[in-house]
């Protein structure tokens, strides 16, 4: 049984089942209301140059250009995914910069070379669908290279340690790692691999708290705030079935220290 790669992420991405449900997310629900809470308290200049990692179907992306930003750069590995937010950018007559790459191989990307973004966002927990540490650490590094110092990135995750019942069902999973006898696809502990109708495979990550404070550390940002959603924003109903809740994150690109002499 082949473990959980970038190349199985990328396929279940592009399938078919996914691509009608992203796209239909893309194109009826919109942002949700704690999105645009934070986007509002976070991203205040309209003329701030943005890049959006993970854009999928153009959901976040589309809807920025609506609320008014002018100079975005979105991108996803999935080409199916990235052809939807295309045709959605041609429908709704949005100029928004599109291009295929991976986020771990973003430092070879020429559409990025001359430029230094104020802000980036890696949105619905794009992150986490990254497999192994190792690789979403480098990601964070990179898209920090592409920042001008004190940008500010936001990003979502799910969370082991968000209720009660989270934190027994990982002390479970915990014993199943211990033994041995977890599901032999995954790679880490906190993976998880899963199938749901409608949605197709899913791979997520599920950090805790402290392991994502260390990687922003490691590479080169600065945490600012993190909250869960529920306590950002009641959502619709509509928004609560495409999504369960999640962390929001903000951090910050390190300055450099000012010298002295």
């Amino acid at each position: 049984m082949k473990k959980i790669s970038p190349k199985i992420v990328r396929a279940d991405f592009n399938d078919l089942t996914a691509v009608v449900h992203y796209t239909r997310a893309a194109h009826t629900l919109g942002l949700w209301a704690s999105e645009r809470i934070l986007l509002d308290r976070y991203f205040p200049d309209k003329n701030a140059q943005l890049l959006e990692a993970g854009c999928g179907a153009g959901r976040v992306a589309v809807a920025l250009w609506e609320m008014g930003y002018r100079h975005l750069h979105a991108f996803d590995f999935a080409e199916e995914l990235l052809a939807q937010a295309q045709s959605l950018c041609i429908e709704r007559k949005v100029r928004i910069t599109l291009f295929h790459v991976d986020a771990i191989h973003l430092a070879a990307c020429s559409i990025l070379s001359d430029i230094r973004f104020d802000g980036v966002l890696f949105m619905f927990n794009g992150l986490m669908q990254i497999p192994l540490r190792r690789n979403r650490r480098r990601a964070l590094r990179q898209l920090a290279a592409v920042c001008r110092p004190g940008a500010t990135f936001l990003f979502t995750t799910h969370d082991r340690d968000s209720s009660p019942t989270e934190q027994a069902l990982w002390r479970l999973e915990a014993r199943r790692w211990a033994r041995g006898r977890q599901d032999p696809v995954l790679r880490e502990f906190g993976d998880r691999y899963y199938e749901e109708a409608g949605i197709g495979r899913t791979f997520m990550h599920l950090p805790d708290r402290a392991e994502i404070l260390a990687d922003l550390v490691a590479t080169g940002w600065q945490h600012e705030h993190d909250v869960m959603r529920r306590a950002v924003a009641a959502e619709s109903r509509s928004v609560r079935d495409f999504s369960d809740d999640c962390r929001f994150w903000v951090a910050k690109k390190f300055a450099p220290s000012p010298s002295h002499g």
